[in-house]
């Protein structure tokens, strides 16, 4: 006789919106006798959650999911407390129950709308859901990487499901409201900085969510408590928490001070102390079914002056993000290469990208309400502030002390994310909100001292450059920067191995370049740039930078009588000509297999324009 299969039951499946994959396809066979006023459905499928079979507690989840996508059977559910019995089950031991009763409380909150939601916070679901997502975090840290032949991490779908019904209870009044009371609050310490921090980038995330008539007033709470967190000067507080650590440690034995430093160690991620030990794995595993009641895990949990320096340098971190996203237009066509200005529009093609490019030379559409609380809370000069070096102070007692030392990324973080706000600031804002032509030329100075220092910070430092060069262009205010200057800035992006440094450093040369040609007694100059941006087209390894150098040198050398003079002095015409076959051919050879179809067309008619500017140099030759 052939053996015969033990039918198990198979959970549907969730889609974005919250309702299974089947539920339009699918009857209810309990469907009728609900509609007909008989709750005893919900009530058996509930009582069903207490079943000590996971099987059966995971039939129950699913079922109940499906139930209440027919809207008119809520109620029955809600009456028999349905969302406090379904909260256990979000941390039940079997992940298929966690993941359908997870669902269940989706399904829930999308198809009853904002008043089940709200009722479903005040029956404290948050709770549970905290508890979960906080498990699926540490899932995925202890989880290693695993193989193309693996599934997938096993907590993956419980996750989704939880971060899907946290949406969904975040599109209410009552989270809205504790969000707002979290922003007034007038508590001080770091970790509350922090925590305020956090409340103001949940807001700004959910704004289309706030009633017309508490925007305004939300935005300048939520801009007052970025603003007020980025006065803090980390550079004097860093040393005086130290300080403070030194003097309220007690005298201890050399056992003591070496459990101390262990458990800091722990703390701040360094566990591969232990991982030479072997006992590495098995605390990280501790650690990972450790439930800590502080709201941020990022914070070590000893060590309360590490702890209050950590909080603060990652909410000016976080505070700078909100900026950049504030500043940062929702058009997936910002991160596009720009239409070049020596271009014929009719020849040019849509949507050219060039290769980690995030330039954006055009100013966005900064809405009227954003762009005065900024500016009234002078968010822009504390951002500059945060893109200088951190100071020598903080550095050396982070570089003396093994437990502070992870401080120093967190230092050169604010500085990077400080670079990226101040760049978005200059592509959505005016001149005279920047403060005028003396402060943007003085903002030019600072970056350009920024182009030597470390070579993760160039890409943040040059496009920042860029953008401000082309407004000081744009307004004519006179260019700052000596000659020298400029080939030693173009000389060290050049050589950084970023396409994206490269790309913009040839751009800065082409932008000062254009400037410089209007001006009487200039010619040595332009040679200088001339030669540089020549090198690039000519050596440069990748087509997008050398396209772009090609188009600077349309911008220089395009008029004028003191780009006519460098353009004869360093033989442009003939380098030209040489190149031009050469650049022809490494588009036809390298071009479709490297390169994306919108480089390729920006790169085509770059072509087409070399071929109309030797043509333009001709002329100018025969003068």
């Amino acid at each position: 006789m052939g053996k015969s299969k033990n039918n198990r039951f198979r959970r549907p499946q969730f889609n974005a919106e919250g309702l299974s994959v089947n539920a339009v396809k699918e009857v209810e066979v309990d469907h009728d006798e609900v509609c007909d006023g008989i709750d005893s459905p919900a009530g058996e499928l509930l009582e069903k959650l207490q079943n000590p079979s996971a099987d059966m507690r995971e039939f129950a989840c699913a079922s109940i999911s499906r139930v209440v996508q027919q809207s008119q059977t809520i109620p029955a559910f809600l009456q028999r407390d349905a969302v406090r019995r379904l909260g256990p089950l979000l941390l039940d031991r079997s992940l298929a129950v966690r993941e359908t009763a997870t669902g269940a409380l989706r399904n829930l909150s999308a198809c009853g709308g904002h008043e089940v939601c709200e009722d479903m916070v005040k029956q404290d679901v948050m709770t549970p859901l905290t508890a979960l997502l906080r498990e699926c975090c540490a899932g995925f840290e202890t989880n290693p990487t695993l193989s193309l032949k693996e599934q997938k991490n096993p907590v993956e779908d419980v996750a989704n499901e939880a971060v899907n019904l946290l949406w969904n209870l975040c599109m209410n009044n009552a989270v809205l409201g504790s969000l707002e009371s979290v922003l007034l609050s007038s508590e001080t310490a770091m970790a509350h900085i922090l925590l305020k921090t956090l409340a103001a980038g949940s807001l700004w995330n959910l704004k289309s969510s706030l009633p017309t008539a508490r925007q305004a007033q939300t935005l300048n709470a939520l801009v007052a408590t970025l603003s007020q967190c980025l006065e803090l000067d980390a550079g004097t507080l860093i040393p005086q928490l130290h300080q403070a650590e030194v003097s309220c440690s007690a005298p201890s034995s050399e056992a003591g001070e070496m459990d101390d430093h262990q458990a800091v160690a722990e703390d701040m991620g360094v566990e591969e102390m232990e991982d030479e030990e072997g006992g590495g794995q098995a605390r990280r595993d501790e650690k990972a079914t450790k439930m800590d009641k502080d709201f941020s895990d990022l914070l070590p949990v000893s060590k309360e002056e590490l702890r209050e320096a950590t909080a603060l340098l990652t909410a000016q971190q976080t505070s700078l993000e909100i900026i950049v996203n504030m500043c940062c237009s929702d058009d997936p066509s910002d991160d596009e290469w720009e239409e070049a200005s020596s271009s014929d529009e009719s020849e040019m093609c849509p949507d050219g990208l060039s290769e980690g490019n995030t330039s954006l030379l055009s100013p966005l559409c900064l809405s009227a309400e954003v762009h005065g609380a900024l500016i009234n809370h002078n968010i822009p000069e504390k951002v500059l502030r945060k893109t200088q070096f951190p100071s020598t102070e903080a550095m050396d007692v982070c570089r003396q002390n093994p437990t502070w030392k992870i401080l120093m990324k967190k230092m050169h973080r604010v500085q990077y994310r400080a670079l990226t706000c101040l760049h978005n600031m200059l592509s959505t804002m005016d001149a005279e909100s920047l403060g005028g032509a003396a402060a943007l030329q003085a903002v030019a100075q600072h970056l350009s001292t920024l182009v030597f220092s470390e070579e993760e910070f160039l890409e943040a430092v040059t496009s920042a450059m860029r953008s401000l060069l082309q407004i000081i262009a744009s307004m004519k205010i006179p260019q700052c920067f000596t000659p020298q200057q400029l080939i030693t800035l173009s000389e060290a992006a050049t050589r950084c191995d970023v396409v994206s440094v490269r790309v913009n450093a040839v751009a800065i040369l082409g932008i000062t370049g254009s400037t410089l040609a209007k001006e009487k007694g200039t010619s040595e100059t332009l040679q200088m740039i001339g030669n540089a941006l020549l090198q690039v087209a000519t050596k440069d390894a990748n087509l997008v930078v050398c396209g772009e150098a090609l188009d600077a040198l349309f911008d220089v050398f395009a008029d004028g009588d003191e780009a006519e003079k460098a353009a004869k002095n360093i033989s442009l015409l003939s380098a030209l000509k040489a190149l031009q076959p050469v650049f022809k051919a490494k588009i036809r050879k390298e071009g479709k297999g490297k390169y994306s179809p919108e480089q390729m067309c920006v790169l085509d008619n770059i072509k087409v324009n070399l071929r109309r500017f030797i043509g333009y140099l001709e002329i100018v030759v025969k003068k």
